[in-house]
């Protein structure tokens, strides 16, 4: 990158192999858009990246490329998880992760991943945060959040039984959720965020006869987070504050479990949605869907998640060198 190129730098790891990663990384490289927002650094198996452009019928070659070599495309099967296809996209995920730590890249995004070929390589995988936080050695608190242009999704509790949420909320991890949610919105660079807070109760628990967990537990901690400065209003029903976000009142929803953001956020838009993994020293960004096995080698892998998923990490980096 010369000197007067101000764009930021993205590590972009290839994913699972045997999906559709192969193509949409060949496929969202190549977007003049993405080109023009940052400089992409591709890593993985060149081998894997010349196949996945061949199917996707792209010609356009990375801007850089750091070549793993860690992986015939021919070993694997497409459509099938692997312990082989898992442990490369774990390799090119945590030389993605170092790249950030040493100073040679500014966010991190990747196509996706499959869990189970992760789980086959690496046995006690359990997410990408909790992985990504022991690869870098970070000991604060991070969370995923869901984000389809301009509406974003958060939550308090996550991959967890839903008999078991009630349970788990806390005023305490309340406000944490709208702090992280909050410092991340500041990050992307909303000006001020506005944040709705979902109930947890049918028609928010209507004053207490479905549940006391709005009155007891969400109110109490939605009046603590605006007492420290945080942009939280609510609790409102969750069946209409998506309603609410989508007509502009606000630019982030938390919900309290993980399917009750999931499935409104999927309904607006699966194919463009983004995951970020936030509070963590550097944006980490991939598509909101998965490796799709039963198109993979066809050709028709959409790329708007990814090319959502490379444009928001490279605001993101932006907003942070200028800060």
């Amino acid at each position: 990158m010369s000197a007067s190129d101000s764009r930021p730098t993205l590590a972009l790891a290839i994913g699972d192999p045997a999906g559709i990663s192969p193509e949409l990384t060949a496929k969202v490289i190549a977007l003049p858009e993405v080109r023009q927002a940052a400089k992409v650094i591709v890593i993985g198996d060149r081998r894997v990246f010349d196949e996945g452009a061949r199917i996707a019928a792209v010609q356009e070659k990375p801007e850089a490329f750091v070549d793993l070599g860690n992986l015939d495309p021919a070993s694997i099967q497409r459509g099938v998880a692997s312990r082989e296809g898992g442990a490369s996209a774990l390799t090119n995920y945590r030389k993605a992760l170092s790249m950030v730590s040493e100073g040679q890249a500014q966010a991190v995004c990747f196509t996706p991943f499959n869990k189970q070929a992760m789980r086959l390589a690496h046995p006690h995988y359990d997410d990408e945060i909790r992985f990504t936080a022991t690869e870098i050695g970070f000991d604060g608190t991070a969370t995923e959040f869901n984000i389809l242009e301009g509406l974003w999704n958060a939550r308090v509790t996550s991959h967890i039984p839903l008999k078991d949420v009630s349970a788990a909320l806390s005023g305490a991890a309340i406000v944490e959720a709208l702090e992280l949610t909050t410092h991340a919105l500041a990050a992307a660079g909303f000006n001020p965020p506005r944040v709705g807070v979902a109930a947890l109760n049918p028609h928010a628990g209507d004053g207490g006869n479905f549940g006391r967990e709005e009155i007891d537990v969400i109110e109490p901690a939605v009046r603590a987070a605006r007492a420290k400065g945080l942009p939280a209003d609510g609790p409102y029903p969750a069946d209409t504050v998506f309603v609410r976000a989508k007509a502009g009142q606000f630019d982030a929803v938390l919900t309290m479990y993980h399917d009750q953001g999931q499935i409104a956020m999927k309904l607006l838009g699966f194919d463009r949605g983004v995951t970020l993994l936030g509070g963590f020293p550097f944006p980490i960004c991939t598509p909101a869907h998965g490796t799709a096995y039963d198109i993979a080698g066809q050709g028709k892998a959409n790329v708007g998640a990814a090319r959502a998923a490379l444009l928001l990490a490279a605001k993101m980096a932006a907003v942070a060198t200028r800060h």
